[in-house]
């Protein structure tokens, strides 16, 4: 079924992902309590705690972090670390917001955004029924947004970001867990900052609320650091048109969450949305099939 190991470790790492994100939302409902600012800069903090162990764990920081600071590759993870700062302020917030229903939407759109940059940046091409696929569930996302009567954008924020956050790091020949300590690293003055605006104000929860709310926070640096690791190795296996097709998971995944866990209304139109971005994804496995088996097929003579 797959054309190499390189491939199949992609597909895991891609699958992995995006049940992890679309699961996400658990968490962030459980420290709603604690500023999304907070939150975003404990995200932050504690990913450059948690990858710093894992590194020196893996091979040492010397060897883990080789290279990274050379010019022709800083300003690609300066860049990428801004991007995915951004997203995860987003992501807080939709669910601190009550909108989760939302977030999932933009997780629909996401993997439309990743075809088109690979159309445009990286000169991948679609097969007829792969467009087949994507019009359908372009059919799909423009339903639920015509449907609200609202532009959605906090979820045409988190699509485009995240697009973009996976367009940059495949540019980026540098090892998953090593770039996204560089990020986190540069992104962590501005989190001391506000760390230090808040205390002064008397609005910092870390330290002040209980023990609970404590270990949850730490926590945020495992939450977040294990699936952009797994997507970072996902990006640098599969061609980005077809990593934008996994991220489905996620949303149906948060879909799930927001109706059956947080009790978000499920309208018609959800339902209509629902079914054909399925539709597509069944289209498109099936050419994939399709494809790879005439690939694989032995010449006649």
């Amino acid at each position: 079924m797959f054309r190499s190991s390189e491939e199949k470790a992609g597909v895991i790492f891609a699958t992995a992902t995006f049940i992890f994100y679309g699961l996400t939302p658990i968490y962030f409902k459980a420290v709603q309590h604690v500023p999304a600012l907070e939150v975003l800069g404990h995200r932050i903090a504690w990913s450059v705690v948690f990858l710093f162990l894992l590194i020196a764990w893996w091979g040492g920081l010397r060897r883990g972090l080789a290279g990274l600071w050379r010019r022709d590759v800083l300003p690609w993870l300066l860049l990428s670390g801004a991007i995915i700062g951004f997203n995860w302020g987003v992501f807080i917030w939709t669910v601190h917001a009550d909108r989760v229903m939302e977030a999932s939407l933009g997780y629909y759109i996401n993997p439309l955004v990743n075809v088109l940059l690979g159309l445009v940046f990286l000169g991948e091409r679609l097969r007829p029924v792969q467009w087949l696929a994507v019009l359908m569930a372009a059919a799909g996302t423009l339903n639920l947004v015509l449907a609200q009567g609202v532009m959605p954008w906090a979820s045409f924020a988190l699509a485009l970001s995240f697009g973009f956050y996976g367009l940059v790091r495949k540019r980026v020949e540098v090892r998953a867990a090593s770039g996204l300590l560089v990020e986190t690293l540069l992104l962590l003055p501005a989190v001391l900052l506000l760390a230090l605006w808040a205390w002064q104000a008397g609005e910092l929860r870390f330290l002040q609320v209980d023990w609970r709310t404590d270990l949850l926070l730490v926590a945020a640096g495992v939450i977040t650091t294990l699936p952009l690791i797994w997507f970072a190795n996902a990006a640098r296996r599969l061609p980005l048109s077809a990593l934008g097709f996994f991220q489905y998971i996620a949303p149906t995944v948060t879909l799930c969450l927001a109706v059956f866990v947080f009790g978000e209304l499920f309208t018609a139109a959800h339902g209509i949305t629902f079914g054909l971005i399925w539709a597509a994804l069944i289209l498109l496995m099936a050419d994939t099939i399709r494809s790879r088996r005439k690939r694989s097929a032995p010449l006649s003579d």
